[in-house]
C-alpha cells in the first residue's frame, strides 16, 4: 500500500468523519490497573489512490497501529497504514504488538512515524501522547495532567503532535522549558508548524537518580549516560560518586536505564528517574543527585480545540508573532508597551529565527547593504483572552505585526511542587 503523506494539518479532520471502525492495536503497561486499552473509531468511506478502503467494509477490524519496532524507509516522516491484509514489503501486520523479553510481556514501544494510521473517536478513557518511554519525566508529567488516562509513549516530539492531529490521541503533554536547562526550542518551532492549541500546563520537579544493575557498586561504573540535560544537571554529583566513568549523551534518561537492562550491561550507569528503576529491574545507586533543587520542567498541554478562557481562576495567555518590515527593530519595544500600558506581567519571552524569511537585506545601493537576521516571537503573559485588556492588547500587538496567533489561552499550574520524588516519577 502507498506510504501517505506526511503533511497535516487542521483540514484532516473533515476528511475523516466518524463512520467507519476499527481496532487500534492494544498497549500493555505495568500498572495492573491499565494492562490494555481498546478504542475504536469510525469515518465516512474514505479511499487511496489505490483505491484500498472504499468502503466501510474494506477497513473492518484491520487498521492497526503498527508495533514501534516495525522497519521503517529512510525517510522517517513516511506513515504505512495495514489495511484488510494488504501491506508494503517494510511492515509487519500483527494487529497487537508483538514486545516480549524473555517470554514474558514487555513494555509499551514509543510510537514512530509508521504507527500513524486514520483517526479513531476514543472512548472513556482519554488517551495522552508523549515524547519517551515509559519512566520518562515526561510520563509523570502526563499523568499529573489527566491522571486516568492512558499514556501513549512517542519516539519524538512530532510524532506526538501527529498523534493528536491525526486522533490516535486526544491530548499531548510535551516540554517547553526547565528552570537550569532554558527552552526546547524544538518543540516551539513545532508549536508554531503545527495547528493543536494550548489548554494547559504542568511544572514537574527534576527528582534525578544514579541507577545502575543489581548487585553493581559505584566504584565498578566506568561509565555513565543519559539525557545531556540531565548530565549537565548532575555534572557535580557525578564526580564524587563516579569520577573515573566516562559522561556520555544518552537521547533520552528512562532510554538510557532500558539500554542499560537490556544490554545486562554491569560497568554502566543511567541518570533517571526512580521509577525508571522500578520498571527496567535497576538499583538506585543514588537518590537526589541533581545539583540545584530548584530543577523544574514546565510540559504544555496541547488539544486539537482550545477551551473558553475564563476569569474566575489565574489564566497565562501564549501568542507567536513576527514583526513587520518597516517596523524593524523597534516592534519589541511596542509590543511590550501595549502589555506594560495595561498593567499585563510577561512570563516569558522566546524569539526563533523565522522560517520563511530567516535573512532580510537592508540599506540602499550608494551606502551599500547589511543583512538583518528575522524573528518570530513567542510569548507569555498572565491574563486570560476573557479578559478586555488582553484582547485590546492583542489588537494594538497587531498593527505592529505581520501576523500574529494565539497559540492557546489557558489555566495556571498553581499547584505546589516538592523536590521530593513522587510516586510516578
Amino acid at each position: 500500500m502507498q506510504a501517505v503523506s506526511p503533511t497535516f494539518s487542521c483540514d484532516l479532520k473533515p476528511m475523516i468523519q466518524t463512520n467507519l471502525t476499527a481496532k487500534i492495536a492494544r498497549y500493555s503497561h505495568v500498572n495492573r490497573n491499565r494492562v490494555s486499552v481498546r478504542c475504536s473509531y469510525k469515518s465516512e468511506s474514505f479511499s487511496f489512490p489505490n483505491g484500498v478502503g472504499s468502503s466501510r467494509a474494506d477497513w473492518q477490524s484491520s487498521c492497526a497501529i503498527l508495533a514501534s519496532k516495525v522497519a521503517s524507509a529512510e525517510n522517517s516522516s513516511s506513515i504505512t497504514a495495514a489495511v484488510n491484509g494488504h501491506s508494503n514489503d517494510s511492515v509487519n501486520l500483527s494487529l497487537v504488538p508483538s514486545n516480549t523479553q524473555n517470554g514474558k510481556p514487555g513494555l509499551i514501544q514509543p510510537l514512530t512515524n509508521t504507527d500513524l494510521s486514520p483517526a479513531p473517536s476514543h472512548g472513556s478513557t482519554l488517551r495522552v501522547a508523549y515524547q519517551g518511554v515509559p519512566g520518562a519525566y515526561s510520563e509523570a508529567a502526563a499523568g499529573k495532567a489527566y491522571p486516568k488516562s492512558e499514556a501513549i509513549p512517542c519516539d519524538q516530539f512530532d510524532v506526538a503532535f501527529q498523534a493528536v492531529e491525526l486522533w490516535i490521541a486526544d491530548r499531548a503533554v510535551l516540554p517547553v522549558e526547565n528552570s537550569l536547562g532554558g527552552s526546547i526550542h524544538r518543540n516551539y518551532d513545532l508549536l508554531l508548524r503545527h495547528r493543536l492549541h494550548i489548554v494547559g500546563e504542568v511544572q514537574i520537579p527534576v527528582h534525578h537518580c544514579l541507577l545502575a544493575l543489581p548487585g553493581v557498586r559505584p566504584d565498578c561504573v566506568r561509565r555513565v549516560i543519559s539525557h545531556p540535560q540531565a548530565l549537565a544537571q548532575t555534572e557535580g554529583s557525578l564526580n564524587k560518586l563516579t569520577p573515573k566513568a566516562a559522561i556520555e549523551a544518552f537521547h533520552d534518561t528512562a532510554a538510557a536505564a532500558e539500554y542499560i537492562a537490556s544490554n545486562n550491561l554491569r560497568d554502566t550507569a543511567a541518570v533517571a528517574s526512580a521509577r525508571a528503576a522500578e520498571l527496567y529491574g535497576l538499583q538506585i545507586l543514588a537518590d537526589g543527585i541533581q545539583d540545584d533543587a530548584g530543577n523544574v520542567t514546565r510540559f504544555l498541554m496541547l488539544a486539537r480545540d482550545p477551551i473558553i478562557p475564563r476569569t474566575d481562576r489565574p489564566f497565562k495567555t501564549s501568542i507567536v508573532f513576527a514583526a513587520q518590515e518597516r517596523e524593524g527593530t523597534s516592534v519589541l519595544f511596542k509590543v511590550l508597551s501595549a502589555f506594560a500600558f495595561r498593567n499585563i506581567s510577561l512570563t516569558k519571552i522566546e524569539s526563533r529565527p523565522h522560517q520563511n524569511c530567516p535573512v532580510r537585506v537592508v540599506g540602499d545601493g550608494g551606502v551599500g547593504t547589511a543583512k538583518q537576521f528575522e524573528y518570530t516571537f513567542y510569548v507569555d503573559f498572565e491574563a486570560s483572552m476573557a479578559e478586555a485588556r488582553a484582547q485590546n492588547a492583542l489588537s494594538e500587538v497587531q498593527e505592529y505585526t505581520s501576523f500574529l496567533r494565539v497559540l492557546g489561552s489557558y489555566p495556571m499550574d498553581m499547584s505546589p511542587w516538592s523536590t521530593l520524588p513522587s510516586e510516578d516519577a
